[in-house]
């Protein structure tokens, strides 16, 4: 049965290709018994020239969505077949998740470019991390179905979330005007590895004074400083220069230490999500049947 949705999938069914990434998601298929079904290993190496999979990431209320919007679209014009993963966080206590980001997403109504986009919301389900493990599962998958450029748009934790960078070649961080001091903005965490910087609405006051400060932080650093743009998602102004830019992104060389950290702490969490002993084992320190040494001791055996 799997392999007859993963081969649909490939020719180009988008509810195969939904229900075999929702098999990715469930655990009723591995990627690489789908990489096998469809001929290929999936290798997973970064591109120095022509990136495959990108993370843009920044803070709630930046605006994202409409940004990715307009940026998808302009690729999309161009003939490129763009997947995009929406992240969203899971609920804590009930599990539950809005997975609701595509509202604010008007390429998929557009007959024009619509059979040149994919579109998936991912909740972050159990994991530590506002980018779930299995998304990189997920883009080996889209990527071997041959889609040209793979976006994530992160849940928007903003500067400490950097697990995007166990999977993505590059990584934007969009900012808002006046969204705190610039020299305090090379300290945190995400814009320290980003390869791009956008400081979206910039109808607003503040903004260029925003751009200018997170310029000179970078100036301040050791490494290439990567590009701040200018954008407003609304009017649309700054955003065609950006999607180009973008299209092309360099590497600036500064996240290569970072991007192998989490790639490794991200297997070591995945590892521990997949222990058959995970839920019972939470169940148990909840109700104060063990103590957490006795648990980590368990996943470990």
């Amino acid at each position: 049965m799997n392999a007859d949705i993963v081969l649909s999938a490939k020719g180009g069914c988008r509810r195969s290709l939904a229900r075999t990434i929702s098999a990715l998601e469930n655990h009723s298929l591995n990627i690489d018994e789908a990489l096998s079904i469809l001929g290929t290993n999936g290798a997973d190496e970064l591109q120095d020239s022509h990136w495959k999979t990108m993370a843009i990431t920044g803070a709630p209320g930046v605006g994202k969505s409409c940004l990715v919007d307009k940026i998808i679209s302009h690729w999309a014009s161009q003939g490129k077949k763009i997947a995009l993963l929406a992240v969203d966080p899971s609920s804590s206590r009930t599990g539950g998740a809005l997975l609701g980001d595509r509202v604010r997403l008007s390429v998929v109504d557009d007959i024009m470019l619509k059979d040149r986009v994919y579109v998936r919301s991912i909740a972050t389900r159990k994991s530590s991390s506002s980018v779930p493990a299995i998304v990189s599962d997920i883009v080996k998958l889209l990527l071997a179905l041959e889609w040209d450029r793979v976006v994530i748009e992160t849940v928007g934790a903003g500067q400490s979330e950097v697990r995007c960078a166990a999977i993505a070649d590059r990584i934007v961080v969009v900012e808002g005007p006046a969204r705190g001091d610039g020299i305090q903005a090379e300290k945190a965490g995400l814009l320290e590895l980003a390869d791009a910087v956008i400081v979206n609405k910039s109808d607003m006051a503040g903004a260029r004074k925003h751009a200018d400060e997170i310029k000179e932080s970078f100036e301040l650093g050791d490494g290439q400083s990567p590009p701040v743009l200018l954008t407003c998602a609304i009017t649309g102004d700054g955003c065609q220069f950006a999607s180009d830019l973008l299209l092309n992104l360099q590497s600036t060389g500064r996240s290569t230490k970072a991007r192998w950290r989490e790639r490794l702490l991200s297997g070591l969490e995945q590892r521990i999500l997949k222990n058959p002993q995970f839920d019972s084992l939470l169940s148990a320190l909840a109700s104060g049947s063990i103590e957490l040494d006795e648990a980590l001791n368990k996943l470990n055996n």
